[in-house]
Formats: structure tokens, C-alpha cells, sequence
């Protein structure tokens, strides 16, 4: 079956259906808060998201109570989340705990994500890349010891999907959040916070049935494939808002639009938007057929849609000029969530470089 990257008429419903949840409940004006001395609370957005348009299980297959869709759809979901800068686990839970989890074999706390009882955070490094993972938990006999820095989405969770190292290997476990020692890091973007998760003898059910080195290279690759899209929607918003802002910001008596110079850099970036867009679609319908090239389609989208996502915003930002360094204009969230993302699941570099291994390029 070859690539379709058009949008199906029920992807479109869906994006339609988030855009108007976040539009209401996530604006610009709100997002902000998250940087605030006391962040606020966006657990409602999320709740409304998880259970109201059942985003929480979007990749859960039915039999399990989830909506049985694929990264496409998945996809679409992310291009709204960049689009709106949102801060909801959507990323953190639904793709990639759920998807290690799903790959392991675990029935019992799938189901409760599926139906938006519980939201998980996969305890790994929000760097780490695909193929380079290792534990750094031990299991012992009086629990799980060990410290993972930099995790994603444990703010928003109850449930830690934590890869271990056990007798036989890699192991995949789920501990309460309760039972681990949780400390918040300052993020460069807050609406995706980090924190350092240590383990001091946690009680923990072990989930898998020998395969966590595969559900956790599976998590990475799909997170991959669908980080694309959330740069690319970055991207796209960063174009659009510059586009309009050109067309009526006037200088010597003309739009700065209609000067040469920045009519290139434009052209040029919606060049790379455009490009960015192609390749983050071919990764998420690739993982969703099953094609055999979908680990070189996502690691492809990641070398590429991340230095583009920056581009942009700092495209968006200079292009913008005085109004574009104020905290009430939005496009400091955009490159902030931009260089952030440029980093998570591994950088451009790191990418391309697994990229030539996937394809038989040499590598200097």
C-alpha cells in the first residue's frame, strides 16, 4: 500500500474537535500561567481531553477500551497540541508510556488510561534517543533503587512506567507515584515539565514478558514519528502569525512584507515548513501501515522537523521585532517548546547519525 499523507475526513472531524477545546481552554493568555510563580493547574484541560474526546486511549485498540486509532490520527492530535503550545501529558502518557506498555503485554493499567483514570509517565531521560537507552533503576529485593533525571510528564502522572534493571535483563515495571521521591525541575518549557524521579526501595509490579528492550525501543520510535508533527504544527504557527504580522507592520510608509529581503527569508521558511509537514505525515502513516520503512521515516522526520520548528520561531521572534521579545506575545512559548523539543528523544544530530546506520551511510 503506498503513502497517503491527505488528511482523511475523519482526521479532520477530530482536529476540529481539539482545536475547539484548546481555542476555549488553552489561549495564549492562559498557557502563560504555566510560568508563573504557582503554576496553574491545567488538570481539567487534560481530564476534558482524556475523557471527553477520549484522547487518552486514542491508541489503546478497542478490546482494551481505547479507541483503537493509529498514529495518524495520533498525529493529528499533536499537530493541534504544538499549534495551541498546550501544557497536557497528551505526549508523555497517551504515545509513549502507553505505547511501552501496549508492547509489553500490560492489560490492567491500560485500561485505566484508556478510559482517562489514570495518567503515566515512561521514567526514562527526555533526551534519550532511539537505540541508546539504559537503565539506570536497579530491581533489588527490597525494591526498586535507583535515580532517572529529567522525566517528562510525572507532574501530571499517578502511574510510573519504569524500565529496570533486573536479573535477567531490561525489565518493565509500574510503580505509584506515591511511592517514589519526586523533585521538579526548572525547564526551559514549562507547559512540559521535568522533574527527577529517585527510588528508594519502591514497591513495584513487574509488567512485561521479557520483551521491555523492544517496548521501549517501540516507545522511542513511535514518539519519534509523532514529535515531528508537533514541530511541524510549531513551525506552521510561527509561519502563519509572521506572515500576517509582515502584511500590515509598516515602516517608511510600505508593509515590511513588500521589502525583498524579507519576502526571501519567508519564502525560504515556508519552504522548510512545507517540506517539515511531508515529512512528519510520511512517519506517522508509515508506523500506522506497518511499513517496513517506518524507523527510517521517523528518525528521517526527527533529523529534520526539530532544526526546522527553531528556525521558525526564531524567524517568528526577529521578524516580529520589539513585540516578538514582550512576555504578552506569544512567540517566546513557541520557541521555548521549539528548542525543547529540538532536544527530546534525541538532538537533529543524533538523528542523522542513527539515520546513516539505518540506510548503510557512512557516518563521519
Amino acid at each position: 500500500m503506498s503513502a497517503d499523507l491527505l488528511y482523511t475526513e475523519t482526521e479532520q472531524d477530530l482536529r476540529a474537535s481539539v482545536r475547539r477545546l484548546l481555542s476555549e481552554r488553552a489561549a495564549a493568555e492562559t498557557v502563560v500561567t504555566a510560568y508563573d510563580e504557582v503554576p496553574a493547574d491545567f488538570t481539567g484541560l487534560w481530564k476534558s481531553l482524556a475523557s471527553e474526546l477520549g484522547l487518552a486511549g486514542l491508541l489503546i485498540p478497542e478490546e482494551f477500551g481505547g479507541a483503537g486509532a493509529s498514529t495518524r490520527e495520533a498525529a493529528v492530535v499533536m499537530e493541534e497540541i504544538g499549534r495551541a503550545v498546550a501544557p497536557v501529558p497528551f505526549f508523555t502518557s497517551a504515545v509513549l508510556a502507553t505505547t511501552a506498555l501496549l508492547k509489553a503485554g500490560e492489560r490492567e493499567v491500560i485500561g485505566r488510561l484508556a478510559s482517562g483514570e489514570s495518567t503515566a509517565a515512561l521514567v526514562i531521560p527526555l533526551s534519550t534517543s532511539p537505540g541508546t537507552f539504559v537503565a539506570s533503576v536497579k530491581a533489588t529485593d527490597s525494591g526498586l533503587v535507583g535515580r532517572v533525571t529529567t522525566v517528562a510528564g510525572v507532574a501530571e502522572a499517578d502511574v510510573l512506567v519504569v524500565p529496570v534493571s533486573g536479573a535477567s535483563g531490561l525489565e518493565l515495571h509500574t510503580v505509584r507515584i506515591a511511592d517514589a521521591n519526586v523533585s521538579p525541575v526548572l525547564s526551559l518549557d514549562m507547559t512540559r515539565r521535568l522533574a527527577d524521579v529517585e527510588f528508594s526501595g519502591a514497591p513495584s509490579v513487574r509488567v512485561d514478558s521479557g520483551n521491555a528492550v523492544d517496548a521501549v525501543e517501540e516507545a522511542l520510535i513511535v514518539g519519534s514519528a509523532l514529535l515531528a508533527s508537533e514541530q511541524f504544527a510549531v513551525a506552521q504557527w510561527c509561519l502563519e502569525t509572521t506572515l500576517a504580522y509582515v502584511k500590515e507592520r509598516k515602516q517608511f510608509g510600505r508593509a515590511i512584507g513588500s521589502y525583498q529581503a524579507i519576502k526571501h527569508r519567508l519564502a525560504d521558511l515556508w519552504l522548510e515548513v512545507s517540506s517539515a509537514g511531508a515529512a512528519a505525515r510520511y512517519a506517522a502513516d508509515t508506523y500506522a501501515r506497518g511499513d517496513a520503512d517506518s524507523g527510517v521515516a521517523a528518525t528521517l522526520a526527527q533529523a529534520f522537523c526539530s532544526d526546522v520548528a527553531v528556525h521558525a520561531a526564531e524567524e517568528c521572534v526577529q521578524l516580529h521585532g520589539g513585540i516578538g521579545m514582550t512576555w504578552e506575545y506569544p512567540a517566546h512559548l513557541y520557541l521555548k517548546r521549539a528548542k525543547s523539543d529540538q532536544l527530546t528523544l534525541g538532538s537533529a544530530y543524533q538523528h542523522r547519525a542513527r539515520l546513516g546506520e539505518l540506510v548503510d551511510l557512512p557516518v563521519s
